[in-house]
């Protein structure tokens, strides 16, 4: 059964860059992909139990939430506490990091990402 990765960025560019890395996983299954330009949105559909995900992709700077916001308030929900959370933004001070780290983020990558560097993370999270 596939995997449900879902990216949240406010940026339409940076979804659709995603999209086409990880395009050869979409296609063969293995992966299923599902974006959301609003965190509020994304953060409503878990909240309500409409959504689920297996990895979920984030950025940090959106104006409607932070990232990490974002993340502090999924993973305090224990039917998302165990699930990864890679951070996917232009920010790359070690304090945010640590932060990040603290709250439980999985991983920390930095724009511009590099198309490999990106599939084989997700790879390795998801264990596919």
């Amino acid at each position: 059964m596939a995997k449900r990765v879902i990216v949240v960025d406010d940026s339409r560019a940076v979804i659709a860059t995603a999209e086409l890395a990880l395009d050869s996983l979409i296609s063969s299954g293995v992966i299923e992909f599902k974006s959301y330009l609003n965190p509020m949105e994304l953060l409503g559909a878990l909240q309500s139990g409409s959504e689920n995900y297996d990895l979920l992709i984030s950025d940090v700077n959106m104006p409607q939430l932070n990232g990490l916001d974002l993340a502090r308030s999924i993973k305090s929900d224990e039917r998302y506490k165990t699930k990864p959370i890679i951070i996917l933004t232009t920010e790359s001070s070690e304090d945010m990091k640590m932060v990040g780290k603290e709250i439980g983020v999985t991983g920390w990558m930095v724009k511009p990402f590099n198309d490999e560097k990106l599939v084989k993370s997700i790879k390795m999270v998801l264990g596919v």
